[in-house]
Formats: structure tokens, sequence, C-alpha cells
């Protein structure tokens, strides 16, 4: 399994955004993801079922909740979402499985830092366990799904 957790959100408004900002949110979000998954391919392709599980954010998916100055991290977030969907299509006959779970409020520095004096109902320890226990037995059940964990907004 394979499991990407990489996260950076710089929130200030669209315009504020410096280029480098956006370049590094990209770069994390969804680039870093996508490189780490094309290199790994081909081992995870000869050990049976595999299953990869992006971690996405709820700004990254349609029809959700959209917060100021969370432009570009919503938008690599859903470049990410979109790309599980695309590669579960093109691996689907190799057993690798692809799925992405869209994270609400979890505690976390960067939700602190996006939320001031927010608390989220859910500890990045929970989400952790929410996170293995799904890797490990989700791709029984999903194949190229965008599934939202999230009880609150945000």
């Amino acid at each position: 399994m394979l499991i990407n957790n990489a996260g950076y959100l710089h929130a200030v408004s669209f315009e504020e955004t410096e280029s480098s900002e956006a370049g590094q949110m990209a770069s994390t979000n969804f680039l870093a993801p996508a490189e780490l998954i094309r290199k790994t391919i081909p081992l995870l392709g000869k050990a049976g079922p595999s299953h990869i599980v992006n971690i996405s954010s709820m700004g990254g998916i349609q029809g959700s909740v959209k917060f100021r100055g969370l432009a570009f991290y919503s938008a690599t977030k859903s470049a990410l979402a979109t790309l599980t969907e695309c590669l579960a299509e093109e691996y689907k006959d190799q057993r690798i499985f692809f799925n992405c779970l869209a994270f609400g409020a979890v505690q976390t520095e960067m939700l602190s830092e996006a939320f001031p004096g927010y608390c989220a109902p859910i500890t990045s320890a929970e989400a952790a366990r929410f996170v293995v226990d799904f890797a490990l037995t989700g791709y029984r059940y999903f194949n190229g799904k965008i599934l939202p964990v999230s009880v609150t907004t945000p």
C-alpha cells in the first residue's frame, strides 16, 4: 500500500498568493504524490492487490463548502482527487486500487493556522487510525472513489 498524505497550505487571498507559494502548494499537494505513485507502480504491480490512498480535502471536491484564502490549496487537492479517478481506471487490470479520502476538519497545525481558534472534532491520531484501516481494507469495497470524511464544516 501507499498512503499519500502530503499537505501544504498558505492561506491568503487568491490575488495575494505569490507564484512561489502557489508552486509550493502544487508541488507538495499534487506533483510529489503523483511522482511517488509513478515510481512505485512497478513495485506495487508485482505485489498482488495493492492500494494507493491519496489524502485530499473537502475543499478539493465538487459541491463542498469553499473558504476564502484557500483557492490554490483546494485546487491542488482537487487535482489529486481527479488523478485518483484516472489512475483507478488506468491500472484496474493490474489489481492496483486507488482511492481518495477527502478530509474535513482534523486537528492539525495546518488547520490551526487556517482557522485560528477552531477546534476540530477529529484528532490527527483518530484520522490516522481511520486512514490505516481504510488502506488495509478499503480496496475490497472501493476503487477510483473520492470519499468525504467530514462531520463538520470546516
